[in-house]
């Protein structure tokens, strides 16, 4: 599965218009055979960097970046691979899910 396609990547550049803090998450990415999710609401082409929320479900979400070609090399149990949320519209800024994911915990 592609993890950025055409349609992605042009939400994600315009979200330059917007403040870093209304920054929405257009690209939800998952491991399918455990608990990391990152909501990426930037991608830098000429370098491969992802920024967005980064939880790999140790407790310790943060804002970051994560380098695409990092996540399409992991190989997980029966195969497996990273995987994007194709049913996922974002509801709020990436600001919020980091503040909703924190007070979860």
């Amino acid at each position: 599965m592609k993890l950025i396609t055409k349609e992605i990547k042009r939400l994600l550049d315009s979200n330059k218009k917007r403040k870093p803090e209304d920054r929405l998450p257009y690209l939800k990415l998952f491991n399918p055979v455990g608990s990391a999710t990152w909501l990426i609401s930037e991608y830098n082409e000429s370098n491969g960097l992802l920024y967005g929320l980064c939880d790999l479900g140790l407790g310790f979400p943060e804002l970051g970046y994560v380098g695409l070609d990092e996540l399409e090399s992991i190989e997980l149990p029966l195969g497996m691979k990273i995987e994007r949320d194709i049913h996922w519209t974002p509801e709020k800024s990436v600001v919020k899910y980091l503040d909703e994911t924190r007070e979860g915990l």
